[in-house]
């Protein structure tokens, strides 16, 4: 009688190791939903339009003419994107839900983030398109003409570039939620189930 007390013991506690490793197995496995996405491939594309991001800052920094580093946009929205590239890069290697959950929340904030620099850098495509239509106070001469048209089609380029990133983040943000979300449901319906079956057997 003891001796079968004890296998019972002992097949509850390997029932219960198995279930354990069972639920951090099938906790881990929606994070790969985010693997799956793409995560550090889109990641490798907004690191690298962060520093076209940062490099051009800096030429737009050296002009006296109105531009986006006005309220450093540049700088500070190509520090976001370097960061998010990165968490991305890092979470595929190392995916967790912790990590899923940080790539998730530094995506929505880099999202806001675009929102200003975009509604910033609209007026200054204006202000400068406007300078070129007609006269204004840089218009001294071919040089100044040609030095507006530069940094127009500089700051276009970036506008585009970041509405572009927006679309990706909007995308990895999505599948960071759908794996965070899934995560929870699975993790919750395998702590239910060997429950169902003590009863059972009982």
């Amino acid at each position: 009688m003891e001796e079968t007390v004890l296998r019972a013991g002992e097949g509850a506690a390997t029932g219960q190791e198995e279930g354990n490793s069972g639920t951090r197995l099938n906790a881990s496995k929606p994070l790969h939903r985010f693997i799956k996405g793409e995560g550090q491939s889109l990641g490798i594309v907004v690191l690298i339009f962060g520093c076209a991001e940062l490099l051009n800052g800096f030429e737009l920094a050296k002009g006296q003419l109105e531009n986006s580093t006005r309220i450093y946009i540049p700088f500070w929205q190509g520090a976001l994107f370097v960061i998010s590239g990165n968490l991305s890069i890092y979470t595929v290697v190392h995916p967790s839900k912790k990590m899923v959950t940080v790539c998730l929340a530094m995506y929505i904030v880099t999202l806001l983030g675009v929102i200003v620099s975009a509604g910033y850098r609209i007026q200054c495509v204006a202000h400068l398109s406007h300078g070129i239509i007609f006269t204004g106070p840089y218009m001294d001469g071919n040089w100044s003409h040609n030095r507006i048209g530069l940094v127009l089609s500089v700051e276009a380029i970036l506008l585009g570039s970041s509405l572009c990133v927006s679309a990706l983040l909007i995308f990895l943000s999505i599948m960071a939620r759908l794996a965070l979300k899934s995560a929870k449901t699975q993790m919750v319906l395998q702590r239910v189930l060997p429950a169902a079956s003590d009863t059972t057997s009982t």
